[in-house]
């Protein structure tokens, strides 16, 4: 017993001793946070002690420290060696030795987050062309029908309902379709001068995705402040904002507003360049309002990289379109519905299961860009806690976050020597919001799970973020 109360009373005053620490202390003081608001825990998982908490139970927007929750799940309940497959075949009629196919290629989407991707050129380089090839082996010349993209995988609701109007049209804001492809972004490239008056698109690529803009923006300055108006399957939209003057070729990164379309006009430009003569024109599923019924004979498919692969990418570069197919992947395979709504409720049961205290997180979406998620920093510690005590595939969650100064997001972070090899964190930023959770070893080697949320600072980030990099150092040097 007397141990006990020894032991109680050695945590307590290491509390104490930690709470009035300089650097934390300086932090809640500084002006910058006047108005803001801090959720801040450090658990020594070997112990589960915890060895510091400020408002740790305080739910703030989380921003892409939220991907952490999706990618642990995705991997623990689909396993790091799930992959996606995604086909091209035909229907109908097509005998040997004739050259007239009396049917429709067929697209068929299995839900991959990376088709087409730059992040997986190794896998994706030419795949449409590849599949070309493959028809064309076939001898047929004649297509007496059209290309179908079926994006029926998933819903038709690629866009979280809770994300902000002025995401949606940009890379950024991309939405998970049945069929996604090139991570469902495009280029508009401008031409401006001095004078903001004259701005000049000068080009779109691919050029498939070439629709009509009002637009309303103007050149000024050296910062990239320009902004896509446009909502899926939408065929106009309108650019606002500025973009910098005096470029002689800036771009601009706008969403897809209909991936699937995309890729049916794509195959339909490539067969007719291959001497392919195709009849009716390129259309998807959802246009049609229907399914398809009639067996696919299939000619190719292209397998994605395992899932462990994508949620590497994911969390290095913060990617939230291959969160947000997760989410839905997790909603198809296990409660048969390809949506934002069933992905999240399995997430949540995957949470409670983990012991996580959900009580206080509030999930809108699986990347975090949705203003009105919030989780706290205890539920956060909670978690890592648990992938490394008791998750089935911890290394490879591990694996996939940034190491500080080094990797992805924290590339340009935590530079200070005390950080080398030190420090594995995700990392999340939105306007007046910066957070971090994940693994700290310190220079007497306890290993350490720590989360930081901060909301609704003033200032520059620099004044927000410098002082966590700080407090950290001190964890690092001192715990």
């Amino acid at each position: 017993m007397k141990k006990r109360v020894l032991l109680s009373l050695f945590l307590t005053l290491s509390i104490l001793s930690f709470s009035q620490e300089k650097s934390f202390n300086k932090f809640l003081s500084d002006s910058s946070m006047q108005y803001g608001t801090v959720s801040f825990c450090l658990v020594n998982p070997d112990s589960n002690n915890i060895v510091f908490e400020y408002n740790s139970e305080k739910s703030l927007t989380p921003a892409s420290i939220l991907k952490t929750v999706t990618s642990s799940a995705a991997l623990e309940l689909l396993g790091p060696e799930y992959t996606f497959t995604t086909t091209i075949g035909y229907t109908g009629t097509f005998r040997k030795g004739s050259d007239r196919l009396s049917g429709d290629i067929i697209i068929k989407g299995g839900g991959d987050p990376v088709l087409g991707s730059k992040n997986f050129e190794e896998i994706y380089s030419g795949f449409a062309d590849r599949w070309i090839e493959e028809i064309k082996k076939l001898g047929i010349k004649l297509i007496d029908g059209r290309v179908i993209t079926d994006d029926s995988y998933y819903d038709y609701l690629p866009v979280p309902a809770k994300w902000l109007w002025e995401d949606a049209g940009n890379y950024y804001g991309a939405g998970a379709y049945g069929l996604s492809v090139f991570d469902n972004t495009y280029e508009i490239h401008f031409r401006t001068s001095s004078d903001s008056t004259d701005l000049v698109i000068t080009g779109i690529t691919p050029i498939e995705c070439r629709f009509e803009f009002s637009n309303w923006l103007v050149a000024a300055g050296t910062a990239d402040k320009g902004y896509v108006f446009a909502a899926p399957y939408s065929t106009n939209g309108w650019l606002a904002g500025t973009i910098p003057a005096n470029a002689e070729d800036f771009v601009l990164n706008a969403s897809i507003a209909d991936p699937p379309l995309i890729m049916a006009k794509l195959i339909d430009q490539k067969l007719k360049a291959a001497g392919i003569a195709v009849s009716g024109k390129p259309v998807t599923t959802r246009l049609l309002q229907t399914t398809i019924t009639k067996d696919i004979v299939p000619v190719a498919d292209i397998v994605s990289p395992p899932l462990k692969d994508i949620v590497k990418v994911l969390n290095q570069k913060s990617v939230n379109l291959y969160a947000e197919h997760l989410v839905k992947q997790l909603g198809k395979v296990y409660k048969n519905k390809g949506s934002t709504e069933a992905g999240l409720e399995v997430i949540k049961e995957f949470l409670a299961g983990a012991g996580i205290n959900t009580g206080g997180m509030f999930i809108e979406d699986g990347s975090g860009l949705s203003p009105l998620d919030a989780v706290n920093a205890k539920a956060m510690v909670s978690l890592l806690c648990y992938l490394k005590n008791k998750g089935k595939y911890f290394n490879e969650f591990y694996a996939s976050l940034p190491e500080a100064g080094k990797e992805g997001t924290l590339s340009t972070l935590f530079k200070d020597p005390v950080f080398d090899s030190m420090m594995k964190a995700k990392s999340g930023s939105m306007t007046r919001v910066r957070s971090y959770v994940g693994y700290i070893t310190t220079h007497s080697g306890n290993n350490l799970i720590f989360c930081i949320i901060v909301n609704n600072f003033t200032g520059t980030t620099q004044n927000i973020v410098s002082p966590i990099e700080d407090i950290l150092k001190e964890v690092i040097l001192n715990k």
